[in-house]
């Protein structure tokens, strides 16, 4: 039995990290900041330590007998402007972990980055984790984008203090989605709250075969490189679509008209700029009508052994898990 910890095990990525860690055999320790909700997990084996990404030395307690760490909190928004809160999350939080997996001689970090640190197709091919970052230039960054660059950069410069590996997933679907967060897509269009689709792409996932593959690159993968763990390239009228027919609902029948959801992101550009959470922005409405967020798993695939699974069980698995819940 292998000691392995994990960060962010209450997410989505993290609570079915977790359950495939515990399925393999391994002892799970899980950090926790203090009064975070964690019974959705009542049912899984695992350790608790207080610690959050703030302070390096609650992080290097937590870590203490850990062969390997599956760093995977990260604070998402949809913000166009990098907060000083984000930054503190996202890049000066890995630094953190990384200085402390050094003090706590932990063997292996597994950072979780994202595909929006690696780049996006001008010439409609697949992105492979050789693609240079190019959001800014192609007008499709934001505060997300930029600090999760960012920290995937903080680990390659430490590539000389740890063992590090880092993978790329996808958007992601499954069950365990307590907050929600991708699964709120799935929500949304159940309930008929979708009122149109967009004809922008996305890579779409099982986490599942996310957290897989995450094992693998933990055993398998070579020091310093990446690895995109992503799924099934279509847009998001065909993602609507799959979802739809899974819940056994209609789909959205119209396409939404650009002028009428770029005001939409206009008016949430606004709103931030008020100081309030918007729904949309300007950079969302790109993002929706961008046809440049496709990529390829084939590396992970060729030097891992990563599976891609369909993604209609990934779906109805989420629906079983958010009707069990009570959030649907």
């Amino acid at each position: 039995m292998t000691r392995v910890a994990i960060t962010g095990a209450s997410g989505l990525l993290g609570s079915n990290l977790a359950a495939e860690l515990l399925a393999a055999g391994h002892h799970v320790i899980a950090t926790r900041r203090r009064g975070t909700k964690v019974a959705h997990l009542d049912d899984l084996a695992i350790e608790w330590r207080e610690a959050d990404l703030g302070s390096t030395d609650a992080l290097a307690k937590a870590f203490a007998g850990a062969e390997t760490v599956f760093h995977c909190a990260a604070a998402v928004s949809v913000k166009r402007v990098v907060t000083p809160e984000m930054t503190d999350a996202n890049v000066t939080g890995t630094d953190r972990v990384i200085d402390a997996c050094v003090t706590a001689g932990v063997k292996r970090l597994v950072h979780t980055s994202s595909v929006v640190a690696v780049g996006l197709t001008t010439t409609g091919a697949p992105c492979d984790e050789t693609a240079r970052w190019n959001f800014e230039e192609l007008g499709l960054s934001d505060a997300y984008a930029k600090t999760k660059h960012l920290a995937e950069e903080r680990v390659h410069a430490a590539k000389d203090r740890i063992d590090a590996v880092i993978v790329n997933p996808t958007f992601m679907f499954g069950p365990r989605d307590a907050r929600p967060s991708s699964g709120k897509m799935i929500i949304d269009v159940t309930t008929r709250r979708v009122p149109s689709w967009t004809p922008g792409y996305n890579n779409f996932v099982d986490v599942r075969d996310v957290a897989r593959g995450m094992l693998l690159a933990w055993t398998k993968g070579r020091r310093g490189e990446r690895y995109i763990l992503g799924g099934h390239d279509m847009t998001y009228r065909a993602c609507f679509a799959t979802i739809a027919r899974t819940a056994g609902v209609k789909p959205p029948r119209f396409g939404a008209p650009y002028p009428i959801a770029r005001l939409l992101g206009a008016f949430g550009d606004l709103q931030e700029w008020r100081g309030k959470d918007a729904l949309v922005n300007t950079t969302q409405i790109r993002y929706a009508y961008s046809d440049q967020f496709r990529f390829t798993s084939a590396k992970a695939q060729r030097e891992l052994g990563y599976t891609i699974s369909p993604l209609e069980p990934a779906i109805a698995d989420a629906l079983a898990w958010f009707r069990a819940h009570g959030m649907l």
